[in-house]
């Protein structure tokens, strides 16, 4: 009967059991116990439960398998409040449950997380003398690591005789669901020494353990085991596979992953685009979001996500405004993840006008909505619209969280304004009794450096209630570069060099100042430390989007097809700015070279060479965009300065650090460089 009915269309399916119930009921059938049973095995596989009920209230004295078989479908078709009732009412009428009752009620009971009633089980399971079945059992341990008690659970596990795939799962899972990851990888080895072959939930559970860990080491031992097993062609073990090398860094292992499955769903798609903008590879994530489209793979929410965060990194905004395009509104309007996405890709691509359309369209706006933007309008320079917003939000009740005031602070620090940043940094836990993170001190030592409160600053660390990290050192470092403090920078470094001692940037950054301030003997001895231990400077990068393609440049590219035309432009900007007097500031240029060589690298600094060729491929008078990954130099921000005026064209730039909006010879952010 099962076959038959699935070969009919859906509405025709429960048609058709109503007709064989019809006959039951017609030849005197319908308290056969049998034909019952097969009929609301059907009903149920069919997910319909509701008429399954119907089915079974109209029998005089249904046996235990009949209500088994409801049990079983309520378990089945995801409706446990209705499995627990049944069990209930099973036991009001006198039945006494079997060996296949218990595993659906437990299971039942576990998604439910309620422990009372399954220790009440345990107790019935122990008098009906079932607790050595191994389903039995096995339904038990689970529900006991579900709610968390794995040392109860693993007792259970022990007193398993035989123990199959399906009880080492539970304790595996057991394990990863109170987060003790190390020990669920540890079962799986010993899984595999009894000579048990796991199957794919087995393999796609362990494998979250190590992504969770960042433990690629053992993912790729688990790798080459399925590798052996022939299980890697299965696409749920090899997404699973995917997305470990994904969380733990290594696209290199996912990429070849990827390229092996087969059969590559939109699930596979999306984990390696994710995978991609996650792990600071925006350009790649875009350029395999477009050879998706070109296979005719519809995106999902989780797709969309991605490729959003990597326009929002590349300030790709004719990109993201495509993907936009592929979202369903009315989907869009109730999915706050993908309303969270779309407001920060157009807010880093400086659109903040759409940011807000999206924001104000939205029908359900949770926290992570309200912190996107209100963080977007900050980094746009909107630093009293985010104030006015995060006050809009007390009023409708919403409790902030530190991701709010982490956008908030960073507005301040923007923007300059100290006094605003200290209040909003004391309410933190004085009104909404939160606790700083060290991200807040972070943002509140970046602020007060920025602003030359350097004393104060360097107190706050040392005020701080833990130790500080690279990210707070960096901020004060940071204020020491603008306001040229080369005693107190030098402290800084050497905690910087403490903390993380391959980072190259620390480096770099002291040998600026000490450029800046013409001691170059000390940034001669900087260069040569970190030429001892071989650290080499994180190259400049800038990306420009035209006409939908996102082209890269680095510090005196000259590979790009259009290198000969984008350093001509350059030479005729030189020398219009020029006639405005500018001259170029050559103390931004670490290396102690003569003045020439000076001039001429400061010349082909990475965003130079995109605002070039931004002017001579797109229209006239159109907006030009470029992200850099490093700040802009106090050079190109000057330089930048003047173009905008020479060539009449708004340019946006935004660096790691901040947008910057040049307009009319002018810029948002002049009075705080």
């Amino acid at each position: 009967m099962s076959s038959l009915l699935h070969r009919l269309p859906p509405y025709c399916q429960i048609h058709l059991l109503k007709h064989v119930q019809a006959h039951l009921i017609r030849f005197g059938l319908n308290q056969d116990n049998y034909l019952i049973n097969m009929l609301l095995k059907s009903t149920l596989q069919l997910g319909n439960p509701t008429y399954a009920r119907v089915i079974f209230y109209q029998l005089e004295e249904p046996n235990i398998f009949l209500w088994n078989t409801m049990i079983q479908g309520f378990v089945i078709n995801n409706r446990h409040n209705e499995t627990i009732e049944f069990y209930g009412l099973m036991r009001k009428e006198g039945l006494f449950p079997n060996n296949m009752t218990f595993p659906f009620v437990l299971k039942a009971c576990a998604k439910l997380l309620d422990l009372d009633l399954g220790v009440k089980i345990h107790t019935y399971v122990l008098k009906a003398g079932l607790d050595f079945d191994m389903f039995v059992k096995t339904s038990l341990l689970s529900i006991y690591a579900k709610c968390g008690y794995v040392k109860e659970a693993h007792l259970l596990f022990d007193e398993i005789p035989v123990k199959n795939v399906v009880s080492w799962t539970a304790i595996i899972s057991g394990y990863i669901g109170v987060g003790r990851y190390s020990e669920a990888v540890d079962l799986f080895r010993r899984m595999l020494e009894m000579n048990l072959t796991p199957d794919s939930f087995t393999i796609v559970r362990v494998l979250s353990a190590c992504s969770q860990l960042g433990d690629s080491r053992n993912g790729e031992w688990i790798h080459r085991y399925i590798s052996n097993i022939g299980m890697g062609r299965n696409v749920f073990v090899a997404t699973s596979l995917l997305d470990m090398y994904c969380k733990c860094g290594n696209m290199e292992k996912a990429r070849v992953v990827f390229d092996e499955t087969p059969e590559k769903d939109v699930v596979v798609w999306g984990a390696m685009i994710c995978g991609y903008a996650s792990n600071g590879l925006p350009k790649e994530a875009v350029e395999l979001f477009i050879e998706m489209q070109s296979k005719h793979v519809k995106p999902d929410s989780h797709t969309v996500v991605g490729v959003l965060s990597a326009c929002a990194r590349l300030g790709a905004l004719e990109l993201g405004e495509r993907v936009n395009g592929l979202i369903d509104k009315n989907e869009l309007l109730l999915n706050p993840i993908v309303g969270t996405a779309l407001i920060d890709m157009y807010a880093k691509c400086g659109n903040i006008m759409r940011a807000w359309k999206i924001f104000d369209a939205m029908m359900e706006r949770d926290l992570v909505l309200w912190n996107a933007m209100i963080s977007g309008l900050a980094m746009n320079g909107h630093i009293k619209a985010a104030f006015g917003l995060f006050a809009q939000m007390e009023k409708m009740g919403i409790q902030p969280d530190g991701n709010t005031f982490i956008g908030l602070l960073c507005g301040c620090t923007h923007a300059g304004l100290v006094d605003e940043g200290r209040r909003y940094f004391d309410s933190i836990h004085r009104v909404y009794s939160l606790i700083p993170k060290i991200e807040h001190y972070g943002c509140m030592v970046d602020l007060l450096g920025r602003a030359g409160l350097l004393t104060e600053a360097h107190q706050l660390i040392k005020d701080m209630p833990f130790k500080a990290n690279s990210i707070v050192w960096g901020a004060l470092l940071g204020g020491c570069r603008i306001h040229k403090d080369t005693q107190l920078a030098e402290h800084v470094l050497k905690q910087l060099i403490e903390l993380e001692p391959w980072n190259s940037g620390n480096y770099v950054l002291l040998t600026n100042i000490f450029s800046v301030t013409g001691r170059w003997d000390d940034a001669a001895k900087m260069r040569l430390i970190m030429n001892e231990r071989g650290l080499q400077k994180s190259p400049a990068s800038s990306w420009i989007e035209v006409d939908g393609v996102v082209h890269e440049f680095r510090v005196g590219d000259q590979l790009h097809p259009l290198s000969e035309e984008i350093y001509a432009k350059l030479e005729e900007l030189g020398q219009k700015l020029k006639g405005l007097g500018y001259t170029p500031m050559t103390d931004f240029v670490m290396f102690d070279i003569d003045e020439e060589e000076k001039e001429s690298s400061l010349g082909c600094h990475s965003e130079k060479l995109a605002i070039a060729f931004g002017l001579i491929r797109s229209a006239p008078g159109a907006l030009i965009r470029v992200v850099k990954n490093l700040r802009v130099c106090g050079d190109c921000h000057t330089a930048i300065t003047l173009i905008s005026k020479v060539t009449g064209r708004e340019i946006i730039v935004r660096d790691n650090n901040r947008f910057h909006c040049f307009k009319d010879g002018s810029c948002s952010c002049n009075n705080y460089w």
